[in-house]
């Protein structure tokens, strides 16, 4: 008999929907990470933000795990190589992604993978589901934003007890203050994924691209200046239609308030 082909640690698939769906798929390592694995995550997120077939990427884990991190038998390869290659750097090419990402959480999601999460538009995770942040306890400077961006999302003194005490901080918890946006059986995690993938895709998609860049580079800057930007960016917009586009956009509004508001609440 031959020998069986490698499983494949990042694992790719895409559902006609418009949904591409990315796994970490090394569940008995809890996900932990190569550099090789890093390369091919990298990779597989910049072929999905190309593919005009794709609107909403769903980034998650295999197993008991979303991502334990980087694999500390391969530290000094991963730590001591060139950490300014974005083509192999999976924060830089989610960072870099236009399209909404959406984190399917499960489990731990451990100091590079917490930075992974991080790097998602948004958050779905499973009860249970626990960040931690050990880059103080193992000697491990951040470089993938942990440092930065969660003190600007949970405040500032909550986030020095995550990372200066390696303190879990829990789903639930997580929901409280705004990180995670839901939380789920774990049987259901996905399923919220997709719900939450679906609701944008019945979007205009021209828009939802535009209006998740001017949400993470208004982000970047004091209000005053990011609200210039969104000015400075709807004028663009604006001044980039047609009379034909104008006339669509107001059929469409005028279509959706002539329908019947529906009963549910």
């Amino acid at each position: 008999m031959g020998q069986s082909s490698p499983e494949k640690l990042i694992v790719v698939s895409n559902e006609p929907s418009g949904i591409g769906f990315v796994t970490i798929n090394r569940p008995r390592s809890l996900n932990s990470l190569t550099k090789p694995m890093m390369t091919d995550l990298a990779q597989s997120i910049k072929a999905l933000a190309q593919d005009d077939s794709v609107r909403v990427i769903v980034l998650s884990g295999s197993g008991r795990a979303f991502c334990s991190g980087v694999d500390l038998t391969s530290a000094e390869d991963v730590f001591k190589g060139d950490v300014k290659d974005v083509e192999s750097d999976p924060v830089a090419q989610m960072e870099r992604c236009k399209k909404p990402i959406i984190g399917a959480i499960n489990g731990f999601a451990v100091t590079a993978g917490f930075e992974i999460a991080l790097a998602c538009d948004l958050l779905v995770a499973s009860k249970g589901a626990k960040f931690m942040d050990t880059h103080a306890r193992f000697g491990i400077f951040p470089s993938w934003g942990l440092s930065q961006k969660l003190s600007r999302i949970i405040g500032a003194n909550k986030a020095r007890e995550v990372s200066l005490a390696a303190t879990p901080l829990t789903a639930e918890v997580a929901e409280k203050l705004g990180f995670v946006n839901h939380v789920v059986e774990e049987n259901e995690l996905l399923n919220k994924a997709r719900e939450i993938a679906l609701a944008i895709i019945k979007n205009n998609q021209d828009l939802v691209l535009r209006y998740k860049a001017v949400i993470n580079d208004g982000l970047k800057l004091d209000l005053g200046h990011a609200l210039s930007l969104e000015k400075e960016r709807a004028h663009d917009y604006y001044n980039g239609m047609t009379k034909d586009q104008f006339k669509k956009m107001q059929e469409f509004i005028a279509g959706r308030s002539s329908k019947k508001p529906s009963s549910k609440l």
